[in-house]
C-alpha cells in the first residue's frame, strides 16, 4: 500500500490554486453561514465546499451530471473543493438543490463582498466605465408556441402572447437593429476600465431596452462609456443622477453629435468587447431569478481569472 496526499498529486502552478490565493473565498461566503454550520450541513458536506463546487460548475461550464462525474474523476477538482481523495462526491442533485438554497440575493451579497476586496486591493476604480449588453438565448424557434396560439386562433406572436403558450413565463422576444431577432433574455454589464473586471451585471427580459438596463448597472461615479444605445434621454438623466460624466456615443442625427470625439470614444470601448467574447449566449435555465444567479457566478469567475493576469 502506498499513502498519497491529495495536495501533492495537484501542481504548484496549477489555476486552481492560483484562483484561491487571489481572493479571500472564506469571508466571501458570510452570507452562507445560516444554510449550516461550519463542518458539515444537511447534504453532508460543507457550506464552503458545496459553494466551491458551485463554483467549478460554472467556471468549467458542466451541466448538473457532468459535474457530478468531473468532481470524481478530476484530483484538482476534490482538493479544490475540500474533498478527500476516496471520498464520494456529490449526486447531481445536490447542486439544483444548493442554487435554490443559496438564490440570488445571497449571491448578490457574495459578489459585493468580492467587489469590495477587488476595490480595498485598487483594481476597481470606477473612473472609466464600459457598459454594454448581450442576448441570451432561451430558444432557437418558437414553432411550437405559435402553433398553440393557432389553436386558440392567435394569429399574432408577440411578447403579450408568448408567455400564454412558453413554457419560461418571463423569456422575451428582443430585437437588435432592424432584424435581429430572439428569444430570452438580455445581459447587461459594467466593466472597470482600468483592469477589464466586470463591475456589475443584471439580467433583463429580451424586450427591454439598453437605457432601461443601465438603472441596474450604471456606476456611481467617473465616466460612463455607451454605445449609441446609451444616449437617449433617459440615459442622461440616469447617469447625471449618479454624479457621472456621459461619454456615450451619440446617433448620427443628433445635433450634440461630435464624430471625432465619438470615433475616439469606440476606440476606447473595443478592448472591453472581449468580455463577451467567450460567453456563452444559450441560457441553461428558466426565469430572471436563475439566469440572474447564473450571471453573478460567471461574473465572479472572470473576475478571478482576470486577477490571475493581473497579480503578478
Amino acid at each position: 500500500m502506498e499513502m498519497v496526499c491529495l495536495d501533492s498529486l495537484v501542481a504548484e502552478d496549477h489555476p486552481y490554486r492560483k484562483y484561491l490565493q487571489v481572493i479571500d473565498l472564506k469571508r466571501a461566503m458570510k452570507p452562507l453561514s445560516d444554510l449550516g454550520n461550519e463542518d458539515r450541513c444537511a447534504d453532508g458536506y460543507g457550506i464552503e465546499s458545496l459553494f466551491k463546487m458551485l463554483l467549478l460548475q460554472f467556471l468549467e461550464d458542466n451541466s448538473d451530471r457532468e459535474h457530478e462525474r468531473f468532481l470524481s474523476e478530476n484530483n484538482a477538482a476534490k482538493w479544490f473543493c475540500g474533498l478527500k481523495i476516496n471520498e464520494k462526491s456529490p449526486d447531481h442533485t445536490t447542486f439544483c438543490k444548493l442554487r435554490s438554497r443559496i438564490g440570488t440575493r445571497r449571491l448578490a451579497k457574495i459578489f459585493a463582498i468580492l467587489k469590495s476586496q477587488l476595490k480595498a486591493r485598487g483594481y476597481l476604480s470606477e473612473i472609466f466605465t464600459f457598459v454594454d449588453s448581450t442576448k441570451l438565448i432561451a430558444k432557437n424557434a418558437l414553432w411550437e408556441e405559435r402553433d398553440k396560439l393557432l389553436a386558440k386562433k392567435i394569429e399574432k406572436l408577440g411578447n403579450k402572447e408568448v408567455p400564454k403558450v412558453g413554457a419560461d413565463k418571463q423569456a422575451r422576444i428582443g430585437c437588435k437593429g432592424k432584424n435581429k431577432y430572439w428569444y430570452g433574455y438580455k445581459q447587461h454589464v459594467s466593466v472597470d476600465m482600468q483592469s477589464g473586471l466586470i463591475n456589475k451585471v443584471a439580467v433583463t427580459p429580451a424586450n427591454v431596452t439598453d437605457e432601461h438596463g443601465l438603472e441596474h448597472i450604471c456606476p456611481d461615479e467617473g465616466a460612463v462609456y455607451g454605445d449609441k444605445g446609451y444616449c437617449d434621454s433617459t440615459d442622461s438623466k440616469v447617469i447625471r443622477a449618479k454624479g457621472c460624466h456621459n461619454a456615450t456615443i451619440k446617433r448620427n442625427n443628433m445635433k450634440i453629435k461630435n464624430r471625432d470625439l465619438d470615433r475616439w470614444h469606440t476606440k476606447l470601448r473595443a478592448p472591453y468587447e472581449r468580455v463577451f467574447s467567450k460567453m456563452n449566449h444559450r441560457v441553461r435555465y428558466r426565469g430572471i431569478g436563475n439566469n440572474q444567479f447564473t450571471a453573478f457566478m460567471n461574473a465572479i469567475n472572470h473576475n478571478v481569472k482576470r486577477m490571475i493576469i493581473l497579480t503578478p
